[in-house]
């Protein structure tokens, strides 16, 4: 009971965070409406989020267990909660980076702290890639709940309105209802301090940069990285694209894209019952070989859209419909690697690794957002998609290398936790 309570709590925080994360494409589009920004300058708010998490995850994973998962969440949800108050009552765009700014730290505090539980929790490797699976499913329907909150509180008939911004009324609400029930939950995860090698700050910050010695970490950074840049520039953008090149309507766009969304649910949720029949490295190929394809195949669909007077659901461009379900085949991958290399190591390490995993996820983020605007920008939306196939190929190899790397270490990785530095 206490365990399912605690997973109860890890799944509403993550709900929560997915909405105010990836509302990141949503925002930059009403940026752009309401306060006359350029697309160029719009692409930095996912700096302003991505940066902070990378920033405070490196200061702070490697000696979080001894200040306290539970801690770490409250904290993180009262940071975001007084910016989301914020935004409506100090409206602008300096105010929109501020929000972003806050939301990055309180994500890296929270992320971090539910990776790390998850290990807690979890009695084998079995059940930690069911939970991780779950956990990530569960934030893609955070996710796509955020695409349809904010697409209702958007005027349609006036793009420019800042209507929009009565939406953090509601999700500010939603972090105090989060705060309550974490508060109430009993964790125990004072026991993981304990386990910790003893020594100072200085030597927990150390043995988490030691990590980086490692091949194998190296390799899994590596496809973490590009897997994070490719579906932030996909999510982030496709608003934007459905908007633009699609010619659907603003508030038609920004619901478009929760097909996006639910696809990764969809997958992330069913993912851990696949996985825990077939091998992770099949299936991963797999994906990635799937999402090339339907990249190849469906934005050629996209050229030539002329917009419609009357545009509905029902005469909406087919590439609406189909390109979204990329997240299908993307769903398993980040999930799926992110507990092969966690179940490796033992509980103490889960906080230092994930800090890792967010530092170079946050770097992910902002480099494929930028480099997407840019692409979008400069020459067109088709192309700024199409140059997803690069960072596919070379997560295919990555993967293909991470691979043996388990293997020569022992089956399923178990070998690694004697070897990691500690």
């Amino acid at each position: 009971m206490k365990n399912r309570r605690i997973l109860f709590a890890l799944l509403l925080i993550y709900f929560v965070f997915a909405i105010l994360l990836n509302s990141v494409g949503t925002v930059i589009l009403q940026v752009i409406n309401t306060y006359g920004v350029s697309k160029s300058s719009a692409s930095v708010l996912e700096g302003f989020k991505d940066i902070p998490i990378s920033i405070v995850s490196f200061l702070i994973a490697s000696f979080l267990p001894r200040i306290g998962y539970q801690r770490a969440m409250l904290a993180g949800l009262a940071i975001v909660a007084a910016a989301c108050v914020a935004m409506p009552l100090l409206p602008g765009f300096l105010m929109t980076k501020l929000l972003f700014l806050s939301v990055g730290v309180g994500f890296a505090l929270v992320k971090v702290s539910v990776y790390s539980t998850i290990g807690l929790i979890s009695r084998d490797q079995r059940q930690h890639a069911g939970l991780m699976n779950t956990l990530e499913g569960f934030f893609m329907i955070g996710v796509l709940s955020g695409y349809w909150v904010f697409g209702y509180f958007i005027d349609a008939d006036h793009p420019s309105s800042p209507v929009w911004l009565h939406v953090y009324w509601m999700l500010a609400a939603l972090c105090a209802l989060t705060f309550m029930l974490i508060a109430s939950t009993p964790f125990g995860d004072d026991a993981v301090a304990a386990q910790a090698p003893k020594g100072g700050l200085v030597q927990d910050f150390l043995g988490m940069l030691k990590l980086l010695a490692r091949p194998l970490v190296c390799v899994y950074i590596i496809a973490a990285f590009l897997y994070v840049l490719l579906e932030q520039g996909i999510g982030t953008w496709l608003p934007t694209f459905n908007n633009e090149i699609l010619k659907l309507p603003v508030s038609m766009s920004v619901q478009a894209t929760s097909i996006f969304a639910a696809s990764l649910a969809a997958g992330r949720l069913s993912a851990g019952a696949i996985m825990r029949k077939l091998h992770w490295y099949p299936v991963l190929n797999a994906c990635l070989i799937g999402m090339a394809v339907l990249v190849v195949l469906t934005l050629p669909l996209t050229h030539h859209i002329v917009a419609a007077p009357h545009l509905r659901w029902a005469n909406a461009p087919l590439a609406a419909f189909i390109f979204p379900l990329i997240g299908l085949f993307m769903a398993p991958v980040y999930p799926g690697i992110n507990s092969v290399m966690l179940s490796a190591l033992p509980k103490h390490q889960h906080s230092s690794m994930t800090g890792l995993l967010v530092i170079f996820s946050a770097l992910g983020g902002t480099t494929g957002s930028l480099i997407t605007g840019f692409v979008f920008g400069h020459m067109s939306g088709q192309t700024a998609f199409y140059l997803s196939l690069l960072p596919l190929a070379i997560i295919l190899v990555a993967l293909y290398f991470f691979k043996r790397a388990i293997a020569r270490l022992g089956q399923n990785g178990s070998a690694i936790i004697a070897d990691l530095p500690q």
